[in-house]
């Protein structure tokens, strides 16, 4: 399946119930909760018109934030979600794939996303798609790291 860019006047239904699904095997892994509990469908909508929101079908997602910015010029990948009976197809490998492109079209030189300390086996997925740690953070309240930032430096593509 091809990925496409959803527009802010979409049903964004699907999005947020693959959202929930995708997310719903951090339930009690995570400390504190997802902030998806907070998201609503305006949201989705809302980052569809201020950024960009990728679906493959209803299996897979992801949220693009251009941040030219940031030093260096950055594009911020979150939500990334692939449906449970869709993992190890490709889905998100085709997600990241369709980012370095949306960045190198953007002149975006870095990919930067953020995953929970505890879903370790998101971090294996992302070093093995090209990604590296590059900070730890702290939400608020907490004295403790409670999530990795991975970043993946984008390669010009020939000619530019």
């Amino acid at each position: 399946m091809i990925p496409r860019q959803l527009r802010s006047d979409e049903d964004m239904a699907p999005i947020l119930a693959l959202l929930r699904v995708a997310f719903a095997g951090m339930e009690g892994r995570i400390d504190p909760p997802s902030s998806l509990h907070q998201l609503t469908e305006d949201e989705i909508a809302e980052q569809a018109r201020i950024g960009e929101v990728w679906v493959i079908g209803e299996q897979a997602c992801v949220f693009l934030t251009p941040r030219p910015e940031a030093d260096p010029p950055e594009l911020y990948l979150g939500k990334l979600a692939v449906h449970p009976g869709a993992q190890r197809q490709g889905l998100a490998r085709s997600l990241i794939h369709l980012a370095e492109q949306r960045a190198r079209a953007l002149g975006l030189s870095v990919l930067r996303l953020k995953t929970r300390v505890e879903l370790v086996e998101n971090h294996r997925t992302f070093e093995r798609l090209g990604f590296t740690k590059t900070a730890a953070h702290s939400h608020p309240g907490f004295d403790r790291p409670t999530s990795f930032e991975f970043s993946k430096v984008i390669v010009p593509a020939p000619g530019i």
